[in-house]
């Protein structure tokens, strides 16, 4: 196994067979990005324009790549020890002024928000390579990989902040692009090349507790954010339909990935001969839609539950809709990375809400939730039965192969 060896006085120890829990230290540096979350939802909400939508999910984004990679560094690094925890809490405050700005992020605060990214990602880079024995070339060199790419867009995220307007969207853009694609190229640079796969190696559990941390993060930040709308609101039957729609999508979100999904992937990663692949395909970037998918349907359920009646306009169809949606491409690739195959339920889903999203405009707001709800239970009940029955098939197919 790679990197058993050598260890420096901060990493993490490896026990064969065995993934390291998730730490408190890590728990409370989780719980600023729930506000973090809820900063993105209300944005989106407050700016539902195809200008505003384009900047929000540049924030979420961010937000997603800043938290993933604290998560890849202290899977290496043990946030038991006093150091890490110190990097933790930094970070922690890097955190909350990156989520006071997101409102004004294209605004008043656009400085304030690239000052915090790049610090987060710059300052926590150096900290690892200043962590790594020098004896330990292969994380040391990944940890200059990485640091280059990070400056470099750094400084396209401070001249954004620095910019207004157009100007500061396009340098982000780039900026993004830049962290985005680093990991695809293996953080190639010149001399030191690119890294390998087995340099990457991972703690595979630990890291798909971590992703699922953040999408209980989500659920749960959709949810307060729900029950927070609906306690301010006069409870007639519509408000109290919609409210109950929202609650059961939520529900079956959770279902959908933690049922089986969630479970999965953290034996699948745990056992895999290249976890740090499968860590960066299934947990880095197809949990992205997934993160956004629920922050979408928290913004519908928002606005649902302001306005139950009347037409639907296109601001409700395309979150009302689209939440889900998202949510379900990103599950499906997820599950078809762990499991080898596209779940018929999940495309089906996908397939049904594309044609409710053709007609949404001639629904009402409320049912509109309650449809795109119900064909999420559908969903999820249907991958259950389908699964049960797989399970049922299997001993019957041992026993054939043993008879033959």
């Amino acid at each position: 196994m790679p990197w058993d060896n050598e260890r420096g006085p901060l990493f993490r120890a490896i026990v064969p067979n065995q993934h390291s829990r998730v730490t408190y230290a890590e728990l409370l540096f989780d719980l600023v990005f729930v506000f973090a979350v809820t900063q993105v939802s209300h944005t989106l909400l407050a700016h539902f324009t195809p200008l505003g939508a384009a900047q929000t999910t540049l924030l979420m984004l961010s937000v997603w790549w800043v938290w993933v990679y604290t998560s890849w560094v202290t899977n290496w690094l043990n946030p038991e020890l006093t150091p890490v925890r110190i990097l933790l809490f930094l970070l922690m405050l890097g955190g909350l002024v990156l989520s006071t700005s997101i409102p004004l992020a294209f605004d008043s605060r656009g400085l304030w928000f690239a000052i915090a990214y790049a610090a987060m990602q710059v300052g926590r880079t150096i900290f690892w390579l200043l962590s790594t024995p020098r004896q330990r070339t292969a994380a040391r060199m990944n940890a200059i990989r990485i640091l280059v790419w990070l400056s470099t867009s750094a400084i396209f995220w401070i001249a954004g902040g620095i910019m207004q307007g157009q100007e500061r969207l396009v340098l982000w853009v780039v900026a993004l692009a830049i962290e985005y694609v680093s990991p695809v190229v293996r953080f190639w640079i010149p001399k030191y090349g690119a890294s390998t796969v087995a340099d990457w190696y991972v703690e595979g559990g630990h890291l798909a507790e971590r992703c699922a941390g953040f999408i209980i993060i989500a659920l749960g930040e959709s949810i307060v954010v729900t029950g927070a709308t609906f306690a301010d609101l006069k409870w007639t039957f519509e408000v109290v339909a919609a409210f109950l729609s929202a609650f059961l999508a939520a529900l079956a979100m959770w279902w959908l990935y933690f049922h089986k999904g969630a479970e999965a992937g953290s034996e699948l990663i745990s056992n895999s001969s290249e976890p740090g692949r499968l860590a960066r395909l299934a947990y880095t970037y197809l949990h992205l839609p997934i993160v956004a998918g629920i922050i979408l349907s928290a913004v519908a359920d928002d606005v649902v539950l302001q306005h139950p009646a009347g037409h639907s306009d296109v601001r409700v169809v395309v979150s009302a809709v689209g939440g889900p949606m998202l949510f379900l491409v990103g599950t499906i690739l997820f599950k078809h990375v762990i499991r080898g195959w596209l779940q018929l339920s999940h495309g089906a889903g996908i397939v049904a809400l594309g044609v409710l999203g053709w007609f949404g405009k001639e629904l009402s707001p409320l049912m509109l939730s309650i449809a795109t709800t119900l064909l999420m239970v559908i969903v999820a009940i249907w991958e259950s039965l389908s699964l049960r029955s797989k399970a049922g098939d299997a001993p019957e197919t041992q026993s054939d192969a043993s008879s033959a």
